[in-house]
């Protein structure tokens, strides 16, 4: 056949290697060559002879992807695409002929009859033929219902494969199988089983690219943008970015993309956000960005708008920012009556991102804002229009609502007032009043306390002057100027109604001479009686006046009511916080801390009581003394008080001992000093005893009392890790965290409560607990030799802890294996970040004293079940060569275990061990594997986002699911070699070649590489020649 063909089968496959040749004229001059044919048959099997040679090579060479583009092309070639306006009898014929279309048919069925081969690599080529196939099908193409089920059935096996690039493969061929309106689609179900289990990110990756969003699919990509490893994450954003409008998200989903991807970790994943998330949003808006912030809610989540502006911001040129898109005025202010959440929020944002710019920015930044004095005005006018509810009022949800709303633009003018040019002298000084009159008014919104003072402190540059200045404001608050009459004096009464009384009849008279100087007509004397009478009216007037208003005098009246306290105490906590460290705590301020915070721990009010909490703490930080005088009551209050209450005392104790340490404990409280002139009775009494044995023994007893305080605080904390309250047990968890890492404490026993803390299902949902301790393991482990010690005294404890937990305990079901690689991971000599910071410790590493302690705990009981996890763990150490006292006493503590061990799977990995030990280079590539393995426990801490992760056995594993708990060192190991097959892939998708059972020479593996990358040409050959 081939002789009489224009081009043979062998010889198209030959150029088909090569990348230079030109796939469209192969495809037309094989084609050609097949239409000449009457009997297809022999062209169908030498077609399908010359392609296997092709898919039994695994490893991606440029050569075996050449014959496997032109194979898809040339089967495409047959597919004739259906017209949208053919008659439904063309439709039939066009299925009769496609049913007809031998070719086609006879690949397909090769393929799927090799999806099931033994060989990876067959399986590999077939599944990736299917895709290019159906891939390079027209979009409107149709094949055979029966071939469809078929394909259909047979990729739903493969995606289930053992290794990953027939799983990925696999996936990908039934994109156009999927039908995302049916809700009981089988392909819909077996992407959303591989997103939510599968091991492998690429695979994960696979289906992400080609899954259609559709109600059913859209919350399993949203959770993808929280996986545990980048490439997925970014691809997620970059799907919801480039097939998912905007107004099939709700408000929560958008927000929470925005928050999660501009703040990712990496920067990759932040850079799709802002390069084509937000602009693919924006151009579905018609680039109105006060749109997309109305779609974003900026009243509940204005941060995450305005980190999403200030990335639109960075990719407009100068001229686009300029654009008036808020509507100032000619004052350079947006008019009262069309301010909006949205437009104030976005006049706020472009005002800092433009500040933050430096000196390039003040030019446009006067074109955006007005004078310093103006914009006071403007803000004082408006603050001023914000009502005051009445309890009626508040239960109108309406007016609540328009209250809040005015409150938020508020709250961002307020926040402009950092980015006015306050450098001119007039506009900064009625700045200053504007905010100290509006911090003194009583109708001021509580919410927007905070930051008036923390605005008016910024503009004070000196503490003095910032603490004179709040101190007065909270005085006015507190003991506002009010009106008082004067207490009614009985004998001032009775003198004014006898004084009324003669005016009275003083009147009568007048008016009697009047009237008779008028009959008389001496008309000079009567009109001098009508203005003595006039006279006598006004001061009658006067008296009745004087006896129904008391005099008025204005006084100060001090107002302990919850709402002008918790102001007060607002404004001193927003004070401390922006009080130098080493300024202490002056007379103004101790005056405020005795007036105003101590009396507001005791108050019934738990928001004042909160705030007073807090303060107290925060001054604490500026006086040792003041810290130690009241530390005992803000345990009190850490153990007594509300929930809420309890973990402000708990952040101010925690506070405290990181920033004094414990030996602040242990220093008395200094008191006020006797009088100098005492009397002799005073020291009469101790005149037998020396003075420097009374000041021995005074020492011993406050080093026995501090020490007593000190273990009670750490009881404390230690109690609040069980707490069923959970934010008081993060914060503890966290603040432990703080103190072993800055060194301030030092504790085996509350690491190993951290870790159990960290793998206590319990704890599954508390996500902000979890990452932080994820986070803490780390670094703490990598920043000291000493930290690592640390972990190997808790790692026997933990074990055990675990061990013994009874069935009905959470921890029951934590894998005690994975526990173990952690610790391992945690404790690598190499895992240092400053190796040579601890020169003190060059002889002996820390797993070499591990597997000492291990030696001795398998010792203790060599029948005991959990022999064989020590065992296991032994084999994961990285332990030293190098010849010295330690290497000798391990090995003769290993030779010991192996005479008393008789558990086989122990004693292999003893024996691994020892010939570690001893340099035999086998074995030794043995453990490099197993410590490989081991290597991957602690990957996932590093992506750890929001709790969210994959199903990922290393990473994931850490708490399984109920059942699924390891209880034979072999299960184990099998479920390792398993986890490390799927998970190896190089950067083209293909991993290495898996493992065999019998370990090959190196010999054997240089062979076996060089065949792959052997020219198809001379094996087709040489299978002609000997045909």
């Amino acid at each position: 056949m081939t002789a009489t063909s224009e081009l043979g089968i062998k010889e198209a496959f030959e150029r088909a290697q090569k990348g230079h040749n030109n796939k469209a004229k192969l495809v037309a001059a094989l084609k050609n060559t097949y239409n000449k044919l009457e009997d297809k048959c022999p062209f169908h099997e030498e077609f399908v002879h010359y392609l296997k040679y092709a898919m039994i090579v695994y490893k991606r060479e440029p050569v075996v992807e050449n014959v496997m583009e032109f194979v898809s092309r040339f089967a495409t070639s047959f597919d004739v695409p259906v017209s949208n306006e053919e008659t439904e009898e063309e439709e039939e014929e066009e299925e009769e002929e496609e049913g007809e279309n031998p070719f086609l048919n006879y690949l397909f069925s090769f393929l799927l009859e090799s999806h099931n081969a033994n060989s990876h690599a067959v399986r590999f080529r077939a599944c990736q033929l299917i895709n290019k196939i159906l891939g390079g099908m027209a979009e409107n193409a149709q094949i055979d219902d029966d071939l469809f089920d078929r394909i259909h059935e047979t990729m739903l096996i493969r995606v289930t494969d053992k290794f990953p690039n027939v799983r990925i493969q696999a996936a990908l061929a039934m994109a156009r199988l999927q039908e995302p309106q049916n809700p009981d689609c089988p392909t819909i179900k077996a992407y959303i089983l591989i997103l939510e289990n599968d091991s492998n990110p690429e695979v994960r990756r696979a289906v992400l690219s080609c899954i259609a969003p559709c109600a059913q699919t859209l919350p399993k990509i949203l959770r993808r943008t929280r996986d545990v490893k980048e490439n997925v994450r970014k691809l997620a954003y970059q799907v919801l970015a480039e097939k998912v409008h905007i107004r099939a998200l709700s408000i929560a989903q958008r927000v929470s993309l925005l928050q999660q991807g501009l703040n990712d970790a990496a920067g990759a994943v932040k850079e799709v956000v802002r390069g084509k998330l937000l602009p693919a949003w924006l151009k579905l808006l018609q680039g109105d960005v006060l749109e997309l912030l109305h779609r974003l809610d900026v009243e509940n989540s204005p941060d995450v708008a305005a980190s999403a502006l200030s990335s639109v911001f960075t990719l407009w040129p100068p001229e686009e920012l300029l654009q008036d898109r808020v509507q100032l005025d000619g004052r350079k202010l947006i008019p009262v009556e069309s301010l909006s959440c949205e437009k104030v929020l976005y006049w706020r944002a472009l005002c800092q991102f433009i500040r933050s710019k430096g000196d390039e920015g003040d030019e446009m930044l006067e074109q955006l804002l007005p004078e310093a004095a103006a914009f006071a005005e403007y803000l004082y006018s408006y603050l001023q229009s914000i009502p005051v509810l009445t309890e009626e009022e508040k239960a109108d949800f309406n007016k609540v609502e328009l209250t809040m709303t005015k409150e938020f633009i508020g709250q961002e003018l307020i926040t402009l007032v950092g980015c006015l040019d306050t450098e001119e002298e007039g506009g900064r000084r009625r700045v200053l009043a504007v905010l100290q009159e509006m911090l003194v008014l009583p109708n001021t919104p509580t919410a927007l306390v905070a930051l008036l003072v923390e605005k008016l402190v910024a503009l004070l540059k000196e503490d003095d002057r910032r603490i004179q200045v709040v101190a007065e404001i909270i005085s006015d608050v507190r003991e506002p100027i009010a009106p008082v009459a004067d207490p009614i004096d009985e004998n001032e009464t009775r003198r004014r109604q006898v004084r009324l009384a003669e005016v009275k009849v003083k009147i009568f008279e007048a008016k009697q001479s009047l009237e008779e100087s008028i009959a008389a007509q001496d008309f000079s004397r009567a009109s001098e009686l009508k203005d003595a009478i006039t006279e006598l009216e006004n001061l009658k007037n006067q008296l009745i006046k004087e006896a129904v208003e008391p005099e008025m005098k204005e006084v100060r009246v001090e107002k302990n009511d919850p709402e002008t306290l918790l102001k007060c105490l607002t404004m001193c906590s927003e004070l401390l916080k922006q009080m130098s460290i080493k300024k202490g705590i002056g007379p103004t301020m101790n005056a405020i801390l005795e007036s105003l915070i101590l009396p507001g721990i005791a108050n019934a009010h738990p928001a004042v009581r909160n705030m007073a909490v807090i303060c107290l703490g925060t001054c604490a930080l500026y006086s040792k003394d003041l810290a130690n005088r009241h530390l005992v009551l803000l345990l009190q209050i850490a153990h007594l008080d509300e929930p809420k209450i309890r973990v402000s005392a708990l952040k101010a104790v925690i506070d405290q001992l990181h920033l004094n340490g414990f030996d602040m404990v242990r220093e008395k409280p200094s008191q006020p000093r006797a009088p100098a002139s005492g009397s002799d009775d005073s020291r009469g009494s101790d005149d037998s005893v020396p003075a420097e044995d009374q000041a021995e023994e005074a020492s011993k007893e406050a080093d026995s009392e501090g020490e007593s305080t000190a273990q009670s605080i750490l009881t404390m904390l230690s109690e609040f890790l069980d707490s069923e309250i959970s934010d008081l047990r993060t914060e503890t968890a966290e603040g432990l965290a703080k103190l072993m890492y800055s060194g301030r404490l030092s504790s085996a026993k509350l690491l190993s409560r951290l870790v159990l803390l960290w793998y206590n299902p319990v704890t599954e949902d508390d996500t902000r607990l979890r990452h932080c301790l994820g986070v803490f393991f780390q670094l703490y482990s990598r920043e000291s030799r000493s930290y690592q010690e640390c972990l190997e005294e808790s790692f026997l404890p933990t074990l055990q802890t675990l061990l013994n937990a009874p069935a009905t305990s959470p921890l029951a079901e934590v894998d005690i294996a994975n526990v173990a690689e952690l610790f391992i991971e945690l404790t690598r000599p190499d895992a240092l970040a400053r190796p040579g910071k601890d020169t003190g410790f060059q002889g002996i590493s820390v797993h070499d004293s591990l597997a000492a302690r291990l030696c001795n705990e398998i010792l203790r009981d060599p029948t005991a079940p959990e022999v064989r996890l020590y065992a296991k763990s032994l084999s994961a150490l990285q332990l030293s060569v190098e010849d010295g006292t330690s290497k000798k006493d391990l090995l003769l503590l290993l030779e010991e275990v192996q005479q008393e061990v008789n558990d086989k799977i122990c004693l292999r990995a003893i024996e691994k061990v020892l010939c570690q030990l001893k340099g035999e280079t086998k074995d030794r590539n043995g453990v490099a594997q197993d410590t490989h393995g081991l290597g991957q426990a602690v990957d996932g801490m590093e992506g750890r986002e929001d709790g969210q992760t994959c199903e990922e056995p290393l990473t994931a594993s850490k708490r399984p699911k109920r059942g699924q708990r390891k209880t034979t060192t072999a299960k184990m190991a099998k479920v390792s070699k398993a986890r490390e097959s799927s998970e190896d892939s190089d950067g083209e998708n293909v991993p290495e070649a898996s493992a065999p059972a019998t370990r090959l020479s190196r010999r054997a593996k240089t062979a076996a590489l060089e065949k792959t990358k052997m020219d198809l040409t001379a094996l087709m050959s040489q299978e002609a020649n000997g045909s």
